[in-house]
């Protein structure tokens, strides 16, 4: 009866030891980092498995709240009634930045427009401005063709606090899931205009200036730049910090100076070693 108790033990220790799976979900905008830093690990543990998802932080925090993720990426704090719920519920969930980011606003290159206010971009989304011609009598009659992020997107949400003071965003706002496809209709539409996290921007869309200042490195790091924000990673330390396994080595290479390079390398930037 000892040996088989023994032998129990010993094969529950050894799954324990050797448990290697790791789930991420939440920030479409964390994605990219998320990916570097699972493709750099995976290299020197090659039998690690983790799923990652980015389908917004609203969806990262509900399945840390419901016992679905390790890891939830969340590109803003937490709401108040998430707060209030983790309270309700006697959970804690530790916030870490991980990098820090800016929101550029993308229209097409063709559009003769290199800046724009933070009250214009409100009228704007707000439907308060309807045209091209609204915004400067030089550009063209033409309906701004105007995209959102979804609800479920903490990208929204920092743009709905920074830029429309929880305004409510006007019936036409196209609210989309993806950023990639927001960059892909402005690049296709010479009237559109969009937000998205730096790190998505590419060669085939126009980024305006806000305020005349641009979303450099260290105008989002001073806060400069008017629609800065941190982004973090929150997990579930009701029962304490994860002191071994795959969670903490995940955390512990995100926050190295390697991880934070790769931060950079996704288009963001790094919140330590630099």
């Amino acid at each position: 009866m000892k040996k088989v108790f023994l032998v129990v033990l010993l094969i529950s220790f050894v799954v324990i030891s050797f448990s290697t799976k790791l789930i991420i979900k939440g920030s479409n905008t964390i994605f990219p980092i998320a990916q570097l830093w699972i493709e750099e690990l995976k290299k020197a543990k090659p039998d690690l498995e983790i799923t990652l998802e980015g389908a917004g932080s609203s969806t990262g925090i509900a399945a840390l709240f419901n016992g679905t993720t390790d890891i939830a990426n969340a590109s803003r704090f937490l709401k108040e009634k998430e707060i209030k719920k983790m309270n309700e519920e006697n959970k804690y969930f530790a916030p870490i930045v991980i990098a820090y980011d800016g929101i550029a606003i993308i229209v097409n290159p063709k559009l003769k427009i290199d800046n724009i206010s933070l009250e214009t971009l409100k009228n704007i989304y707000t439907g308060k401005i309807r045209t091209w011609n609204q915004v400067n009598p030089n550009l063209p009659k033409k309906r701004i063709v105007i995209y959102s992020r979804n609800t479920a997107s903490g990208t929204y949400e920092t743009f709905e606090k920074k830029v429309l003071n929880k305004e409510r965003m006007a019936p036409t706002v196209k609210m989309v899931e993806s950023t990639q496809f927001e960059i892909e209709q402005v690049s296709r539409n010479p009237y559109a205009i969009a937000y998205v996290g730096v790190g998505y921007v590419t060669n085939s869309v126009k980024v305006l200036t806000v305020e005349n200042i641009h979303p450099t490195k260290l105008n989002i790091l001073n806060t400069k730049y008017p629609i800065s924000r941190p982004l973090y990673m929150f997990i579930d330390v009701t029962n304490g910090w994860p002191e071994s396994g795959v969670i903490k080595e995940y955390i512990t290479f995100g926050l190295s100076k390697k991880g934070q390079e790769l931060a950079e390398k996704a288009g963001y930037i790094a919140a330590y070693g630099f």
